[in-house]
């Protein structure tokens, strides 16, 4: 009786150990004032870098995130990087893991959301249109769900978005619970075109979220990759891309959080 009651005092324990609430600084012991400062603005903390200099990447082994949030990305062979940590500062208590797989389901949301255009000087739609599909071999539009009472362990979603620069993008979502949040995974299931040329090829894109929340509010940790020709390399600044998608991306999730 005595060993039975020792071990569930220690899977309490660690239960309670588990779903305890980290702190900003407990995740990312080594940021200094200069990145916690950016993480708490109103755009994040961004950076970009290329393979060829080395990836810079805050969230790897000095975070205590988990390493497969970033390896999942990391393992597409990139040859550009970008990490972006944003926290959106608030009341983390009444934010469950469940609001926020919900507030991710809201793809339609991600229709007209805008970025700066260099070329087009002002600001324009990236995605002019966003929608769920069946699958990656039936591409027609289905509604988003109805919020869930249920919070899945793995669930794949299949998207489509018609690009401002690469028109419609077709995409497997993957979301699954880990670690003290939420992981949300965009990778692009057919080539990224440019009049019908391929920029980016199948499986050579993607984007990532982590959602967690802390102390400060919710964690919103997200890391794209892409392995862009050598040729359309050489035309465009590829880190700005990059980056704008993954900010309006992280965009949509904020403020589907900040909904709830």
């Amino acid at each position: 009786m005595k060993k039975l009651i020792t071990a569930l005092i220690v899977l309490l324990f660690a239960a309670n150990a588990f779903s305890q609430t980290r702190s900003f600084d407990e995740i990312f012991p080594h940021a200094d004032n200069i990145i916690r400062t950016s993480v708490f603005s109103e755009d994040g903390y961004v950076k970009t870098s290329q393979m060829s200099d080395g990836f810079i990447i805050l969230g790897s082994a000095q975070s205590h995130l988990n390493p497969d949030i970033i390896n999942m990305v990391l393992r597409s062979n990139p040859l550009y990087f970008v990490e972006s940590i944003l926290v959106i500062s608030g009341n983390s208590k009444n934010i469950t893991l469940l609001d926020i797989y919900n507030s991710l389901g809201n793809i339609r949301d991600l229709k007209g959301r805008e970025y700066d255009s260099a070329t087009k000087k002002k600001a324009v739609p990236l995605f002019e249109e966003a929608t769920r599909i069946t699958s990656q071999k039936q591409t027609s539009s289905i509604p988003d769900p109805a919020p869930s009472a249920k919070l899945p362990e793995t669930e794949t979603v299949y998207v489509r978005l018609k690009d401002a620069n690469f028109g419609n993008s077709y995409y497997r979502g993957e979301i699954a619970v880990v670690q003290n949040g939420i992981r949300f995974t965009l990778t692009n299931f057919r080539n990224m075109t440019y009049l019908f040329v391929p920029v980016i090829k199948e499986g050579k894109f993607i984007a990532q979220l982590y959602i967690e929340p802390i102390n400060e509010g919710v964690l919103i940790y997200s890391v794209a990759g892409a392995d862009i020709s050598d040729f359309f390399a050489s035309k465009i600044h590829v880190e700005s891309a990059i980056s704008k998608r993954l900010a309006v991306i992280t965009g949509w999730a904020a403020d589907g959080i900040s909904k709830n």
